[in-house]
C-alpha cells in the first residue's frame, strides 16, 4: 500500500503542476522529448559510474517524466497512466509465457528466441523492426546483431568472430592504400561492427566499455594539462614527447 500512496502523491504533484505551474502548463511531448533524451543519458552516466544515488535521482527524473507524458495524453484523450501501465502488464504476460503460461524453456536464450517469435506473431514483419532508428550507431549495432541472433544468424564459437574482425581490418588497410575515401568509411563501419559483435562474445557492453574509455581519457587528459600547470607551461606550449611523458605520469599516479 505504502507504494500506491507514494504512486498517488506522484499523481497528484503532476496534477498541481499541469494546473498551477507555468512552464510545466506549457510543456508538450514534442518540447519534453530533448529534455527526455537527456535524463536518460544522465541515467547511463549514472549507470556506468555506478553512482547508486545518482541512479535513484535519475530514475526519479523518468519516472516523471513518463508521469509527465501520461497526463498530457490524457488531456488530448489518447491514454492515461493507467493505460500505460496495464499495457505493459499485458505485454510482460503475454510475453513470458513459461512464467504464465504452460511453455518450457531451459535458459536465457530461450526466453529472448520465444520473446521474438510473439513480436512476430503480434505483427511485426522483421525482427530487426523493433530497433530505434534513432539510436546511436554503437548501440544499434549491438541491438541488430542480438536480434538476428534470435533467428540463428550467429557465429558458432568466439576464434571465428575475431577471424571476422581481423579479415575487416585487413580489408580496411586495403582501401587505406589505395586511397578511396568513401571505400574507407565504409570499411571502418565494418570494422567497428565486427568488433561490437566480438564484445557480444566477451560478454562486453560495447558502448559501455567505450564510454569508460572515453572517461579515463579524459581524466588523465586533465591531469596533463594540471602537471603542465605546474610547470608554468601548457599543452600546446610542448611537443609530444613532453606530452607523452605527462601522460605517463598520469597512468603511473592511477588516473
Amino acid at each position: 500500500m505504502e507504494k500506491t500512496a507514494t504512486f498517488d502523491r506522484l499523481l497528484q504533484i503532476m496534477d498541481d503542476l499541469r494546473e498551477k505551474c507555468p512552464w510545466d502548463r506549457k510543456q508538450t511531448i514534442q518540447t519534453l522529448r530533448q529534455l527526455t533524451i537527456e535524463e536518460t543519458y544522465e541515467l547511463a552516466d549514472a549507470i556506468t559510474e555506478e553512482d547508486w544515488k545518482s541512479i535513484k535521482e535519475e530514475l526519479g527524473d523518468i519516472l516523471l517524466h513518463i508521469v509527465f507524458y501520461a497526463k498530457i495524453g490524457a488531456e488530448k484523450q489518447q491514454f492515461d497512466i493507467n493505460d500505460v501501465i496495464n499495457g505493459v502488464c499485458d505485454k510482460l504476460i503475454t510475453r513470458h509465457p513459461h512464467i504464465y503460461g504452460d511453455v518450457k524453456v531451459q535458459d536465457e536464450e530461450e526466453v529472448k528466441l520465444n520473446w521474438e517469435k510473439i513480436k512476430l506473431k503480434e505483427g511485426k514483419k522483421s525482427v530487426l523492426s523493433g530497433v530505434p532508428v534513432s539510436l546511436p550507431a554503437l548501440v544499434k549495432a549491438m541491438r541488430l546483431q542480438e536480434k538476428a541472433k534470435q533467428t540463428g544468424f550467429e557465429w558458432d564459437n568466439t576464434s571465428q568472430v575475431w577471424d571476422k574482425v581481423k579479415e575487416e581490418v585487413n580489408e580496411l588497410e586495403e582501401v587505406v592504400n589505395a586511397g578511396d575515401q568513401d571505400a574507407i568509411e565504409a570499411e571502418f563501419g565494418d570494422v567497428m561492427f565486427s568488433l561490437v559483435n566480438y564484445s557480444r562474445f566477451l560478454n562486453i557492453d560495447a558502448e559501455n566499455a567505450l564510454e569508460r574509455t572515453n572517461k579515463k581519457f579524459q581524466r588523465r587528459f586533465q591531469h596533463m594539462e594540471a602537471l603542465a600547470l605546474e610547470q608554468g607551461r601548457r599543452l600546446n606550449d610542448m611537443d609530444l614527447t613532453e606530452m607523452d611523458t605527462l601522460w605517463n605520469k598520469a597512468k603511473e599516479a592511477g588516473i
